[in-house]
């Protein structure tokens, strides 16, 4: 039997690169999409795209997921069963100057992904949330059942309202969708904006790295493989819907339960480092110290991430486990031939 395509959003994205190259090599066909805007720079994404492109059954559009003629056009055309929708405009700080880039990429394009869905009756969409969603929240680890009714930053408002627009089609379409909240992914072919891309980068060429808040603010950091494989796994079991009027099979309290075929889901490791841990550990891995510059609390960062897993394992039977210094080395590895440092 030939299976349908999937299509990735975000396809020349770190993640989004990770999981075609996955798929592909599971022999399904991939349909990428991505705009390759300039958030930063392009160049490094055509070279994941680059990687891909050695793959059979891997067929690019360049295309805005905002742009509706466009993405109906590629779904009438590929007619996917599972969609992974992993293209946002993606930072906390960056909101701070561009908050319509989150409106139009992070609001705009995700109905635009919703309605295509709908419209042909996709099997499955699976989306990309974030661990910002728990914003000002106390309570650690942070499980799907808290409540997340205080985002910190525009970048995580986003994020919320994906969830909440995705229920809605869940409840209203019968679309089964699931909302991955990531927890600081990493590893080769990362972002230039994440912390371990600018940290291994100032020590690498002996620049001054900037330390926010004392350095005590943690991360859960999650590797780009256990991402994937958790990724995958919950793509191809889509929740089926819950009879809402069986009360041993719904309980209103919880915001992650429902009667529609709607799932949000933690993919973390479980175990976060503080930045002072993290500048530590690199600075043993690539034999450099660190010169800081100490800055600020930033608007919109959190103190701490803090993943709770149980979902994640009930659901899949996995739980990412790759340590944090055998992914820091990977990650210094990649970064050393990508940039052809000694």
């Amino acid at each position: 039997m030939t299976l349908s395509p999937v299509i990735v959003t975000g396809a020349a994205g770190f993640i989004g690169m990770h999981l075609c190259r996955r798929l592909l090599a599971d022999g399904r066909q991939v349909i990428g999409i991505d705009n390759l805007n300039d958030y930063y720079d392009p160049r490094l994404k055509r070279a994941r795209l680059a990687v891909l492109a050695g793959h059979e059954g891997f067929t690019f559009h360049e295309t805005d997921v905002s742009d509706r003629a466009a993405i109906d056009a590629l779904f009438d055309r590929h007619r996917p069963q599972q969609v992974v929708h992993l293209a946002a405009q993606a930072g906390v700080r960056y909101a701070l100057e561009n908050p319509m880039a989150y409106s139009d990429s992070n609001l705009t394009g995700m109905t635009v992904m919703l309605e295509a869905c709908r419209r042909l009756q996709v099997g499955h969409l699976v989306f990309a949330s974030s661990s910002s969603v728990y914003g000002a929240n106390r309570k650690v680890p942070f499980s799907e059942r808290d409540p997340v009714d205080h985002p910190v930053s525009l970048y995580a408002a986003t994020k919320r309202a994906n969830e909440l627009m995705a229920h809605s089609y869940a409840h209203l379409f019968a679309l089964p969708v699931t909302g991955l909240r990531f927890f600081t992914v990493y590893g080769p072919w990362g972002r230039p904006d994440m912390a371990i891309w600018k940290f291994t980068d100032a020590l690498l060429r002996g620049r001054p790295i900037d330390v926010y808040a004392g350095g005590v603010l943690s991360r859960d950091f999650t590797y780009i493989d256990d991402t994937v494989e958790a990724t995958v796994r919950l793509l191809d079991a889509p929740r089926a819907a819950r009879r809402c009027d069986d009360p041993a099979q719904w309980n209103a309290e919880g915001p992650d339960t429902s009667w529609a075929p709607f799932e949000v889901v933690n993919l973390g490791r479980s175990d976060p480092v503080s930045v002072n841990e993290l500048i530590a550990r690199l600075e043993a891995i690539t034999g450099r110290r660190a010169q800081r510059n100490e800055m600020g609390m930033q608007p919109g960062d959190v103190e701490r991430t803090f993943s709770d897993t149980e979902k994640l394992n009930r659901m899949t039977a996995f739980t990412p486990k790759v340590p944090l210094d055998a992914g820091l080395r990977a990650f210094v590895e990649w970064f050393r031939a990508y940039h052809r440092i000694d």
